[in-house]
């Protein structure tokens, strides 16, 4: 495994090529690369610290740190480190830039200007900032209530991410404004629904057969095992398939391209699903035992069945599936029926017993099974693990997928004659609207391309190993075209009836949940925090998973910002924000309007962002993750975890994001550890971060942080299939009772088998869809309104419905009228920048200067473009500049813009967001309808040239407000002004 060796001069090189596409000039790339190196400057003391890298999300790809005289000279992929296969890209070798970046922050700030003016920023003790920030909330909410504040949060530099809980804990509101609302929370809450939270993670680095990009570009940037690690997995699979509306950078490797339309994912997905049952490609035994299937619905709509007991999911489940209540006086209420294929009586899995299972199952957990030999693994290092072998039924009993002659009658205990049909039958009929030829009419990708890679997929290469061909790595697109709940679940179930669930390569679910992850996402420790009403959740009145038992923490981002406006359904007036902005989800102009009406707002952040400048009264200044200790776990399924750990110290006074969590609880008066343990209510400084690392490490081999971290220097990082085999290492731990199935934090024992379902099954026929879309029932039994739109829910809603986007070509088609209207996707991965980070890293802006536009280049000549010209790109609500970037890889009509661009370069308060921020061009209402999830791709856009004439300051540049334009090509002198200073970076402010 060697490392990635790009060095300076390798930058401006790539830079200067990077700026001829664009019609710039690089002599400023040169000097650049010519910067004197640190490294060589001096021969005094060499540490070599091992670390994980945070350039990016959550990636936790490996890295080795080189400090030289007390000075961070070189960052490197580690070896060690399987997840990431040694490399480290070029926004994580550039994270050294970041941390002696001369425009950090580096002490408390209190705004002393009005909102809207230069801030006038003065510089005050933490003490000081820290009570300002407690006495600001705690003064608004003793004039309109706890729920008054709010706590906004994005991707965190470790896993300190307070707005996600902690902040709650500690004020008692439960509004969070959190990134997961459009970044893998409808993928989690998706398969909650469907079997268990976060299995919607595939485990790449068990090298599937088949490889399944979808909506992503992970050889990039992802937020599980991705770059190197992708390369590796896709040129080695037997087929690569990749679904996405451009060609990503592996695309023109791969086997099958399904070039759908934006926002088409979830037709796509069930056509797959209809081919591969109608080639009888599905996991037999996995969709008979451990999928609702062969369970019946009763089809009359006028039945009225008994509650259910099974509250798994959910505390009030009404549904439509038959159980023994419904049938027998005194019959169990969570005994779900089935045919039994081998006598044509009737049977059923219990889900209320002490030891819950099928008619006549004495259930033990299974202990029988087998090593995998997936291909590639031994060579890496990895272990096999071991999977346990499919479980039969009981002697007697096979659950039948269909009735005879397409149906049963049934009597129940009232007398009444019923018609029921399986689970399986009513998806059959209900896939019927999704096959090859109709979804070509809906995706416009050719019915035999999408018959040939549903076959690929579900045909195993390999049927001797028992298991399928691997996952789906479905990414962030299918959740942001309004449908996000259903094209989550679409694939998933895919994913299911094939028998890729929990098996190598497949859908595994987020690394076990020790080292306990969180940290100060949440308050492990303290017994004395105040609750919070979640039935005040801002959303919960609109969409129908916020606020529920089995969905996602988050308020409703939208809502959030209407209730600000109109004080409806109470005033909103007070908030912290940590690593989190305004430009990620609804629509950004709207959003920070609403911000800056904000009685009291406090940011933690690395720098002056659009939303530290426009909206804080109050400013912590937080530290990089080259600075602090921070246990790390992988995110997604490889199973990796290791450490951040502290090279450098931060500059000024910035402070680990752990440290300024504990003293905002310290300044609201509230106990963030338990002082009968600790002797204290509030640890400080290094003491407090320890502690919070070692709750972390409660439940490993290891307690003490400093013995943890001297083990990872010395070996690497540990793998779980190693440290929990019968966890981790473990593969189909739905037959064993494994209580990190639930994907709780920590894990609690569940203890028995089956998924965390109402009927503990993968669930094709959703219960809580049913209840919640169909008969109005919410946690509290009350009929809701579900959603902004004026379309009804359907009965269909039970299993993965596909809808239209809003602003599409079928539901708009009036914006589509003219020869500049297009379709627009949005949010694609690149090498250079991570959603809005990295605009001020000389190597990354030097590479990668002005936000790009993909365009084909036919539609370019039709409009009269060239490569490199400035475009704008307009909505009904705003209109920003890119630079039209020609690529055959995207369909004609289609362009794809690139998100959260903001100009650090520019001094005023916004930073010039408004100038090419491409959430300010969306309908902060076309949201979707289950968990209020942004519509950020697939809505028609018109697309004409900037030319002086159209532009202000008569310049197609992007300009600030005085003019002055922003960096544009790669020979900017100001490129030179943001270079690391290594003398005065840890000086005074």
């Amino acid at each position: 495994m060697g490392r990635l060796s790009m060095t300076r001069r390798t930058f401006a090189k790539v830079a200067a090529v990077t700026a001829a596409a664009l019609g710039a000039t690089a002599t400023a790339g040169q000097a650049l690369a010519e910067q004197s190196d640190a490294a060589s400057a001096s021969a005094g003391e060499v540490k070599r610290i091992r670390s994980c890298c945070r350039g990016c999300g959550k990636m936790e790809c490996g890295v080795w740190v080189t400090v030289q005289d007390g000075k961070v000279v070189k960052t490197e992929g580690d070896e060690s480190a399987f997840q990431s296969a040694g490399n480290h890209c070029a926004k994580g070798q550039a994270s050294l830039q970041a941390a002696y970046h001369p425009d950090r922050l580096r002490y408390p700030l209190k705004r002393t200007r009005p909102k809207g003016e230069d801030p006038a920023w003065e510089r005050i003790t933490w003490d000081e900032a820290y009570q300002l920030t407690a006495d600001g909330i705690h003064a608004n909410q003793e004039k309109y209530g706890k729920e008054t504040c709010i706590f906004m949060g994005g991707t965190s530099r470790i896993w300190s991410m307070a707005p996600y809980g902690a902040f709650k804990q500690c004020f008692g509101s439960p509004n969070g404004i959190q990134a997961n609302e459009i970044c893998k929370g409808p993928r989690f809450y998706a398969t909650t629904l469907n079997a268990s939270n976060a299995y919607s993670w595939m485990e790449v680095v068990g090298r599937p057969r088949v490889f399944v990009q979808w909506g992503g570009a992970s050889e990039l940037s992802n937020y599980d095992d991705s770059c190197r690690m992708t390369v590796e997995v896709a040129t080695r699979a037997d087929k690569h398939i990749i679904v996405d509306p451009r060609q990503t950078n592996l695309g023109k490797e791969a086997d099958i391209w399904v070039n759908l339309r934006p926002g088409t994912d979830g037709a796509v997905a069930n056509c797959w699903a209809q081919v591969i049952i109608e080639n009888d490609l599905i996991d037999d035994l996995y969709v008979r035992k451990w999928m609702n299937a062969p369970m019946l619905v009763v089809e009359e709509e006028s039945f009225q069945p008994t509650p259910c007991s099974s509250a798994e999911q959910s505390a009030s489940i009404v549904t439509r599936l038959l159980k023994e209540s419904d049938i027998k006086e005194g019959g169990s209420d969570g005994r779900f029926m089935v045919i039994n294929e081998l006598t044509g009586n009737l049977s059923y899995y219990d889900t209320t017993a002490d030891n819950p299972g099928w008619e006549g199952e004495d259930w033990t957990p299974a202990t029988e099974g087998f090593v995998p030999q997936q291909a590639g693994l031994d060579e890496a290092g990895q272990e096999q693990g071991f999977v346990l072998d499919y479980v039969p039924f009981p002697d007697g009993l096979y659950p039948a997928l269909f009735t005879e002659e397409g149906g049963r009658e049934i009597t129940l205990k009232d007398g009444t004659v019923v018609h029921v049909r399986t689970v399986w039958e009513r998806y059959i009929d209900f896939l019927q609207d999704y096959t090859p030829e109709k979804v070509e009419e809906i995706s416009g990708v050719a019915a035999d391309t999408l018959r040939e890679a549903a076959i690929i997929y579900a045909t195993r290469i390999d049927p001797s190993t028992g298991y399928g061909n691997g996952g789906i790595q479905y990414m962030l697109a299918p959740e942001h075209a309004c449908n996000s709940v259903q094209n989550q679940r679409a694939c998933d179930l895919v994913c299911g009836i094939t028998g890729n669930m929990d098996v190598p390569g497949g859908m595994r679910g987020s690394t076990p949940g020790w080292p306990y992850f969180d940290l100060a996402m949440c308050n492990p420790d303290s017994k004395e925090i105040p609750a919070y009403d979640s039935s005040k959740i801002l959303g919960s009145e609109n969409f129908p998973m916020i606020g529920s038992d089995c969905g996602p923490g988050w308020a409703d981002a939208t809502s959030i910002y209407d209730a600000i406006e109109s004080g409806q359904p109470y005033n909103v007036t007070c908030g912290i924000g940590q690593t989190g902005d305004f430009m990620n989800q609804s629509n950004s102009l709207f959003a920070v309007e609403q911000l800056m009406k904000l009685d009291f707002w406090c940011s933690i952040d690395l720098w002056h962002t659009p939303c530290v400048d426009m909206v804080a009264d109050v400013v912590m200044p937080a530290a990089h993750w080259l600075e602090l200790d921070c246990i790390r776990k992988s995110q997604g399924s490889s199973g990796a975890f290791g450490a951040t750990v502290k090279a450098v110290d931060p500059p000024g006074e910035a402070k680990n994001d752990l440290e300024i969590v504990v003293g905002i609880f310290k300044a609201a008066g509230v106990p963030y550890f338990d002082e009968a343990t600790h002797g204290a209510k509030w640890l400080e400084g290094d003491e407090a971060v320890k502690h919070c690392n070692e709750i972390g490490l409660a439940n490993f081999r290891i307690l003490d942080w400093e013995d943890y971290k001297a083990e990872f220097q010395e070996k690497g990082w540990f793998d779980s299939k190693v440290e929990k085999p019968e966890d981790w290492g473990t593969y189909r731990r739905y037959q064993i009772g494994n209580g990190h199935i639930s994907g709780g934090f920590p894990p609690t024992p569940v203890q028995r088998q089956g998924w965390n379902t109402t009927t503990h099954k993968q669930e094709i026929w959703s219960t809580v869809l049913e209840s919640w879309l169909v008969n109005g029932v919410a946690n509290d039994g009350k009929p809701e309104k579900v959603c902004y739109t004026d379309e009804e829910f359907t009965p269909d809603e039970v299993f993965p419905k596909y809808w239209e986007a809003p602003h599409g070509p079928v539901k708009d088609p009036d914006l589509f009228a003219d020869d500049n209207s297009f379709l627009m996707t949005t949010g694609r991965r690149q090498g250079t920048y991570f959603h809005s980070e990295h605009r001020q890293l000389p190597w990354c802006r030097e590479l990668w200067p002005v936000p790009r536009l993909e365009m084909n280049p036919v539609d370019a000549e039709r409009l009269g473009l060239e490569q490199g010209d400035w475009v704008w790109i307009e909505t009904d609500q705003h209109k920003i500049r890119e630079v039209v970037d020609l690529y055959y890889g995207i369909a004609p009509g289609v362009v794809n813009a690139e998100h959260q661009w903001w100009y650090p370069e520019l001094s005023q308060v916004d930073h010039g967001f408004k100038l090419s921020g491409v959430n300010c061009l969306i309908d902060r209402h076309a949201q979707d309808r289950i968990c209020g999830s942004s519509n950020l791709r697939a809505y028609g856009v018109k697309v004409y040239k900037a030319t002086p004439e159209n532009s202000p300051f008569g310049n197609p540049v992007p300009c600030g407000d005085d003019g002055t334009e922003i960096i544009h090509t790669c020979d900017d002198p100001r490129l030179k002004d943001w270079m690391p200073d290594y003398e005065s970076a840890r000086g005074e402010a």
